[in-house]
C-alpha cells in the first residue's frame, strides 16, 4: 500500500479546522446474546469459545427465528445513558439496517434509528495538561453486533487475495451500546489527544459500572473516528471520513492525526475529499479507503416488526440512577488527593491507562507508591516488550502478594523482578514462585557472615580501610557477598554485618 501525501501537522491546522466526531462500540458483558438465548462472548466466560459454538437460529438468520429482547442490555443501556448524562427515552424502539451482510445471517442489522434510548447528553474528559474539556453526545443506542469473517490464503488475511473465507457466528447478535458524539469543534491541535482521552473516559465509565470488560484487544469496545477539515473562517462543515473499528486508544489518536494531515494534503492541492470508510492499519499507521459512506436514507430503516418498543419505567430509570458510580473527572480527582501524588506520577498512571489496576492493588494492600512503581515500571516495560496490555499479564491481587513480601523482607527489589517474572509465567502466586525457586533473601547471620568474612579475607587492603574509617571502601565487600549470595541477601543488613567484622560499628 503506497503511503499517501501528508502535510506538516502545524502547517496544516494554519490552514483548515479540525471537526472530529467519535462512534464507540460498548459491547455489553451480559451472560446471553442481545436478541437470542446464546451464551455470550463479550463475557470473559465465553470469550474462547470454538467458532460456531455460540449460537442460536436468531444469531443465524434461520427462517421462523424470533428475537426476544435481553432485559439485563436494556438494564446496562439505560445505566450508560445516564452516565452519560444523557435523558431516557420513555419510550424507544429498534429499527432493521438494511445492507449486505456477510456475517449477519438474515441480511440486516438489529439497531436503533429515530428513536434511540439515550439522546442529548454530554461528559467530561481530562486531556494530559488537566484541562477539563465537555464532549456532546448526540444519542446512545442499542444494536446487537454482527459476527466475524475470517479470510484463507493471501499474504495479508484480508479478502484481497484471499482463497476462501470462513464465517464464525459466535459474535453475531453480542449486545452492544453504540456512544454518538456531536460534531466536536475547538479542539484544534488537540484534536488526536482528545479522542484518545474520549476513549479512555468511555472505557472508564463501562468498566465502573460493571456492564462491559471494555477490553480494546479483544474488541469489546471499538471506536469509528470521523474526520473533517475546513478552511480557516469557512462555516459549512467539510467532507468527512470515518475509521473504522479503531481498537487501542493509542491507535486512535494515530488515525485521527493521520487523517488531517492526509486530507489537509489534498485539500491544499485543489482535490476533494470522499465520503467513505477508511481502513486503519496498526503496521504502517495508515488509513486506506474502505467504502464509499452511507447516508441512513441508504439502510432502508424501519420499525422492526418483531419487537415491542423499549419502555422502561420512571422507578427503574431513577434505581439505575442512584446506583451510578462516580464520574472518571471526579474520581482522578479523589484518587490523586487521596494517594498523595504529584501531578507528574499521577499523570503517568493515567496516561499508561492503569488507573483501575493500580486502585485494585491499593485496596488489596500495597501502598500507593509501590502500587504505582510496579504498574508503570517493571510491568510496564515487560508488558511493552511482549506488545501485551499489563492487565493481562498480572493481577492487582498478585502485585500486592509480591510487595507484601518485600516488605517483610523475604524479598529484594532484584528477588521480586524474578518473582513477578515467575508469576507472568504462570508458576503460580509470588509465594509459590519463592518457594519453588528458592528466591527468599538469605536471612540467617551465620550463612551471610561466613560470605563476610570469606570476602573481607580476600580484599585485606579493604578491611584496612574501613578500620581506618573509610567506610566507603565497605560497598566492594557487599558487592561481594552479594554475588556469593546470589542476590538473595539483605544489602542493608550485609553492610551492618561488615562494619561490624571489621571493627567499624557505628562509623
Amino acid at each position: 500500500m503506497a503511503g499517501a501525501k501528508l502535510m506538516d501537522f502545524d502547517k496544516a491546522l494554519e490552514l483548515f479546522e479540525p471537526v472530529i466526531g467519535l462512534e464507540v462500540h460498548v459491547e455489553l458483558n451480559t451472560k446471553t446474546k442481545m436478541f437470542s438465548s446464546a451464551a455470550n462472548p463479550a463475557n470473559s466466560a465465553n470469550h474462547d469459545a470454538e467458532p460456531n459454538m455460540l449460537v442460536a437460529p436468531v444469531d443465524m438468520g434461520l427462517p421462523g427465528s424470533m428475537p426476544t429482547v435481553n432485559a439485563e442490555a436494556i438494564r446496562s443501556s439505560i445505566s450508560l445513558g445516564l452516565a452519560l448524562n444523557c435523558s431516557i427515552a420513555p419510550s424507544s424502539r429498534f429499527a432493521r439496517k438494511n445492507y449486505f451482510y456477510p456475517d449477519l445471517g438474515k441480511n440486516y442489522q438489529i439497531s436503533q434509528y429515530d428513536e434511540p434510548i439515550a439522546f442529548e447528553g454530554s461528559v467530561e474528559i481530562e486531556l494530559s495538561d488537566g484541562e477539563i474539556i465537555t464532549i456532546p453526545i448526540e444519542r446512545a443506542h442499542m444494536e446487537e453486533d454482527a459476527g466475524k469473517l475470517t479470510h484463507v490464503g493471501g499474504s495479508t488475511g484480508r479478502i484481497q487475495g484471499a482463497e476462501y473465507s470462513l464465517v464464525d457466528y459466535n459474535r453475531a447478535g453480542v449486545p452492544l451500546v453504540e456512544i454518538v458524539t456531536k460534531p466536536i469543534f475547538g479542539t484544534e491541535g488537540r484534536a488526536p489527544e482528545v479522542a484518545k482521552a474520549y476513549l479512555a473516559t468511555i472505557r472508564d465509565i463501562a468498566i465502573s459500572l460493571g456492564i462491559s470488560e471494555a477490553r480494546m484487544e479483544r474488541g469489546n469496545l471499538r471506536c469509528d473516528a470521523n474526520v473533517s477539515l475546513r478552511p480557516r473562517g469557512a462555516e459549512k462543515l467539510g467532507t468527512r471520513t470515518e475509521t473504522k473499528n479503531v481498537n487501542s486508544m493509542r491507535s486512535v489518536e494515530r488515525a485521527v492525526r493521520y487523517e488531517i494531515q492526509r486530507q489537509a494534503a489534498i485539500l491544499a492541492d485543489g482535490g476533494t475529499i470522499t465520503q467513505e470508510t477508511r481502513h486503519w492499519h496498526e503496521d504502517t499507521g495508515e488509513t486506506s479507503p474502505g467504502r464509499p459512506k452511507s447516508d441512513a436514507d441508504d439502510y432502508r430503516y424501519f420499525p422492526e416488526p418483531d419487537l415491542l418498543p423499549v419502555q422502561p419505567s420512571l422507578e427503574l430509570i431513577e434505581e439505575l440512577r442512584a446506583a451510578l458510580p462516580e464520574q472518571p473527572v471526579a474520581r482522578r480527582r479523589r484518587l490523586k488527593a487521596d494517594w498523595g501524588f504529584g501531578d507528574i506520577d499521577f499523570q503517568g498512571v493515567v496516561n499508561a491507562g492503569l488507573l483501575n489496576e493500580v486502585e485494585a492493588t491499593i485496596a488489596a494492600g500495597a501502598t500507593p507508591t509501590a502500587a504505582r512503581k510496579w504498574w508503570t515500571g517493571e510491568i510496564s516495560r515487560i508488558a511493552n516488550a511482549e506488545g501485551r496490555e499489563a492487565a493481562e499479564l498480572v493481577t492487582p491481587q498478585q502485585v500486592a502478594d509480591l510487595q507484601k513480601l518485600v516488605d517483610a523482607g523475604t524479598l529484594n527489589d532484584k528477588l521480586a523482578r524474578q518473582v513477578l517474572e515467575g508469576v507472568i509465567a504462570g508458576e503460580g502466586t509470588p509465594q509459590e514462585v519463592v518457594d519453588a525457586r528458592g528466591l527468599a533473601v538469605v536471612s540467617d547471620d551465620g550463612a551471610l557472615i561466613a560470605a563476610i568474612d570469606d570476602a573481607l579475607a580476600a580484599q585485606p587492603d579493604v578491611l584496612a580501610k574501613i578500620k581506618d574509617g573509610k567506610v566507603q571502601a565497605a560497598g566492594a565487600v557487599i558487592g561481594a557477598v552479594m554475588k556469593a549470595m546470589k542476590g538473595q541477601a539483605d544489602a542493608a543488613r550485609v553492610r551492618e554485618l561488615v562494619l561490624e567484622r571489621a571493627g567499624a560499628e557505628g562509623a
